[in-house]
């Protein structure tokens, strides 16, 4: 069952604004690359844009370099529009998903570069919903409490799916950034075909910014850990 809505930001949350992480990944004993986070102000929205690029070993393994941006109303946090550019090994692919919450409906445009083929399609959304992008700043939004799972609708294109965020315990965790205190969560969601694919944790920091400091994903090729080399303002 979907989440009626998203909440809105914690009163004391406040957006990073003009602010870029940037992580290092790792694969094994392998440098996977750079992947870069930033938030910047738009109008009345506000833009994420996201970038990863494979690099040293794994670059000459597999091909990464990926783009995506999405759009949002800082107010409410529900999404209007998100786009990606992905390049991974041999796969070229574009999408663009907008959220037409008069009609309903996500509008997913999607493009197949490396096959020449296309697709159209519609699909219901509740009267708010996030997307994977924009996802990653929303759960930093929220109050995290221990112990405590968070449910919010999500839509990635397809059926909309309920994400449930477990606050697991609180860790002090080492980034090339420096040490901190981080609150580990893991999301999980109720579609079956996304929770085979693997499991996902993100550590935030434990204060009033809630930066993501490290990110792990677990997958059925290995296990690949971002870590915050360092916050860049401007």
């Amino acid at each position: 069952m979907v989440a009626p809505s998203v909440a809105r930001p914690r009163p004391e949350y406040q957006f990073p604004i003009g602010q870029t992480y940037v992580y290092s990944g790792e694969w094994r004993v392998f440098n996977a690359g750079i992947a870069t986070l930033r938030m910047e102000q738009a109008g009345r929205e506000n833009r994420i844009v996201a970038a990863a690029d494979a690099a040293g070993t794994v670059s000459m393994l597999y091909h990464v370099q990926d783009r995506l941006e999405s759009l949002f109303d800082p107010s409410t946090f529900c999404s209007h529009n998100t786009t990606r550019h992905i390049e991974e090994g041999f796969r070229r692919v574009e999408s663009n998903i907008t959220f037409d919450y008069q009609r309903g409906k996500a509008v997913l445009d999607h493009k197949n570069i490396k096959k020449k083929e296309s697709k159209h399609e519609e699909h219901d959304i509740p009267g708010c919903v996030t997307d994977m992008l924009s996802s990653i700043y929303y759960v930093s939004s929220l109050p995290l409490l221990p112990n405590k799972t968070y449910s919010f609708p999500i839509n990635d294109g397809g059926a909309t799916v309920t994400v449930m965020v477990h606050v697991e315990a609180r860790e002090q965790v080492k980034t090339p950034a420096g040490t901190f205190n981080t609150i580990r969560i893991q999301p999980e969601t109720s579609s079956p075909l996304l929770r085979d694919k693997g499991k996902i944790w993100i550590w935030y920091s434990d204060d009033a910014a809630r930066v993501p400091v490290q990110m792990r994903a677990r997958l059925s090729w290995g296990t690949l850990t971002f870590y915050l080399l360092r916050i860049e303002k401007k």
